[in-house]
């Protein structure tokens, strides 16, 4: 029997959900990116992270402070084609600027890699493909020898709460009327 379609805001939710699990959860993402190569999905395994994954609720708050102190939410949904360059900048470095202060008050975050951007490394045998990606001319066997073109991020500690008690997760940000 075939699986009933999802509503568009069943398939909303679910986006936003994945957002943020595939943002905090090397296993889910790695699981997303086979979804996308389309292929075979094995079963996730139970690891000692399951314990600490954010309800929804709390990746729907994390998603409102982001739009809070950063306009996170209208800056990737404004249509910014018609901007100029130093426009685009000058509005990104606003949305840079709030969304850095809630992620340094939610996560401590550190580097996948210590290695310096540019630098050439060998990722070994049995390395972990959910934690390093590779580029690329892809071909052979480990160790594989190449150029760290990004270091990766981690969350190291989580520091996420859920919204406040009645609080609507799914309301982002509230619209604003200006009074005369």
């Amino acid at each position: 029997m075939a699986e009933p379609e999802l509503s568009f805001f069943a398939r909303l939710w679910l986006a936003l959900v994945c957002l943020f699990r595939v943002v905090f959860d090397p296993p889910f993402a790695a699981l997303v990116a086979q979804a996308r190569e389309q292929k075979a999905l094995p079963a996730p395994a139970a690891t000692a992270k399951d314990s600490v994954r954010a309800a929804p609720d709390t990746a729907l708050h994390l998603l409102a402070q982001l739009q809070r102190e950063g306009r996170f939410i209208d800056f990737c949904e404004e249509e910014i084609a018609s901007f100029s360059d130093a426009e685009v900048g000058a509005a990104a470095r606003t949305v840079h600027g709030g969304c850095r202060k809630v992620l340094r008050a939610n996560l401590v975050l550190k580097p996948v890699r210590a290695d310096a951007e540019g630098a050439e490394v060998t990722v070994p045998e049995g390395f972990d493909p959910t934690s390093v990606r590779l580029t690329g001319n892809v071909v052979g066997h480990p160790p594989f020898r190449g150029t760290l073109r990004h270091h990766g991020w981690k969350a190291d500690s989580v520091k996420l709460s859920p919204p406040g008690a009645g609080q609507d997760a799914t309301l982002l940000a509230p619209a604003e009327v200006e009074l005369p």
